[in-house]
C-alpha cells in the first residue's frame, strides 16, 4: 500500500502520522535523558564536545547579546555561551525530562540566575518578534516534525542583525568514512544503547534520524526559504556534522 508523502513524516526509517511524531520523539528523550551526555560521548567518541566548542565560538558570545537555545536540553550550548562571556540565555526544550537535567546542571555550575528555562515547542515559540540576538540549535532540528516552521520561527524572534546557527549531524563528504560510520551507527550504537541506557530502540531511532535529515545543501536552501540571509555551511569531521548559519537582515 503506498502512502501519500504529504500525509506522513519520518520517524527514523518509518513513516508516521505527523500528529504522532512529537509524542514519539518525546518518549525517546524521556528514556535517554538521564544518560544523554554519556551516550553522546560514546556515540561520537567524545568528538561532540569539540564540535560544540567550535559552535559556541561561531556564536560569538558577547555580554550585551541574548541567546535563545532551542532544544537546549542538558544545557551544553547555553552554559558554554555563558562561560565565554555571553549575555542572558533562554533555554527551551519540548521535553521536560531533558530540561530538568539542564536545570540541575545550571545549579551545580552556578548559572541559575543567568538562564531562563521554558518548555517550548520550537515550531511555535512563546517569544515576541525581534527579541533575541542569537538563536542556536544543536542536535535538535532533526527531531522536529515541521523543520521549515522551526526555521521561520527562529528568524521571527531574531532582531535585525541577529543570527541563527544550527549544529546537526549531516551527510558524510569523505566517502572512505561512510562504511565505517554506517557500521558504527547501525550495529554498535543500538548495542551501546542497550548496554548503557537499557534502551536499544531509542538509539536506533537516533541513528536513523540522522540518515533521513536533509543534507548540507538542502538545509541551506530551507534556511534561505525561511528568510535567512548570507547562509553558510561549515562541515566538521568530514561532514559527519555541519554548522549552518544565517542572518536576519
Amino acid at each position: 500500500m503506498s502512502h501519500n508523502p504529504a500525509t506522513t513524516v519520518d520517524f527514523g526509517f518509518r513513516s508516521v502520522d505527523p500528529a504522532e511524531k512529537a509524542g514519539m520523539v518525546r518518549a525517546v528523550f524521556d528514556s535517554v535523558a538521564p544518560r544523554y551526555d554519556l551516550m553522546n560521548d560514546l556515540m561520537s567518541l567524545g568528538i561532540h564536545r569539540v564540535w560544540k566548542r567550535i559552535f559556541i565560538g561561531d556564536l560569538q558570545p558577547r555580554p550585551a547579546h541574548t541567546l535563545l537555545d532551542l532544544a537546549g536540553g542538558t544545557g551544553d550550548i547555553g552554559f558554554g555561551w555563558l562561560k565565554r562571556g555571553g549575555g542572558p540565555v533562554f533555554l527551551t526544550d519540548i521535553n521536560n525530562a531533558m530540561l530538568s537535567v539542564g536545570r540541575d546542571r545550571a545549579l551545580n555550575q552556578g548559572f541559575a540566575n543567568d538562564v531562563t528555562f521554558a518548555v517550548a515547542d520550537a515550531e511555535k515559540l512563546p517569544l515576541p518578534d525581534r527579541s533575541v540576538d542569537r538563536v542556536s540549535m544543536a542536535f535538535g532540528l532533526r527531531n522536529c516534525t515541521d523543520k521549515a516552521a522551526v526555521l521561520r520561527e527562529a528568524r521571527r524572534v531574531l532582531k535585525p542583525g541577529g543570527r541563527f546557527l544550527c549544529l546537526e549531524f549531516s551527510r558524510v563528504t569523505v566517502h572512505a568514512l561512510t562504511p565505517v560510520y554506517d557500521a558504527w551507527s547501525f550495529k554498535v550504537l543500538p548495542r551501546l544503547g542497550r548496554m548503557i541506557a537499557g534502551d536499544e530502540d531509542s538509539y536506533r531511532y537516533l541513528a536513523e534520524s540522522i540518515r533521513t535529515f536533509p543534507d548540507q545543501e538542502t538545509l541551506a536552501g530551507m534556511m534561505r526559504e525561511a528568510g535567512l540571509a548570507r547562509v553558510k555551511c561549515r562541515n566538521l569531521s568530514g561532514g559527519i556534522a555541519a554548522i549552518h548559519s544565517g542572518w536576519r537582515l
